[in-house]
């Protein structure tokens, strides 16, 4: 008994070269401009709206143009980058965080922060110091458009107008003035 074994390779290469070729026979009448079947397959590729002319080759061909020649082929590492590699670019000492030299001691409330930049808890306390002096301007004067043009002098419990202040805006606080509210 003779037992023939036909590699099923060379088939499968051939039905999907015949399922490619109805495929693309398919969906190009659709992109030239003729009508195509409702029926046919979908495929979405990213590429140009119209399929590129292909470059005039020495070799004559009829075939029509196929879908992989509109394909741009992006490039590829050679070699996989080693673990020593990764962890030397990654760990670059220009990459990681700066040591800052430049700390100190707000001398207001001591807590830390750069010098020659703002104390971020004395900010808060400022924030929250003018929103209740805008809060006092707006229910003594009732809005933004009624404001006059002249300048606003804040005074504090305790504190009078001087000659200076006459014809100025001023806001009076039911409260001491804070020791970071300097008074001009």
């Amino acid at each position: 008994a003779l037992v023939v074994v036909f590699s099923p390779l060379p088939r499968l290469r051939d039905l999907l070269q015949r399922c490619w070729g109805r495929l693309e026979r398919g969906l190009l009448p659709g992109f030239s401009g003729g009508q195509s079947l409702p029926w046919g397959p979908a495929l979405a590729v990213q590429a140009p709206a119209v399929l590129p002319q292909p470059v005039n080759d020495t070799s004559e061909s009829d075939e029509a143009p196929g879908l992989l020649d509109s394909i741009l082929w992006m490039a590829a590492p050679k070699k996989r980058r080693t673990i020593e590699v990764n962890r030397c670019r990654r760990r670059n000492p220009n990459k990681l965080i700066k040591v800052k030299r430049n700390i100190d001691v707000c001398p207001e409330c001591g807590n830390l922060k750069q010098k020659h930049v703002l104390c971020g808890y004395c900010y808060a306390k400022v924030k929250a110091e003018t929103r209740l002096i805008r809060m006092e301007i707006h229910k003594k004067e009732g809005g933004p458009f009624n404001a006059p043009t002249v300048e606003t002098v804040v005074l504090y419990d305790g504190e009078k107008p001087t000659e200076k202040d006459e014809g100025k805006r001023i806001i009076e606080r039911a409260r001491k003035r804070p020791s970071w509210f300097v008074q001009n």
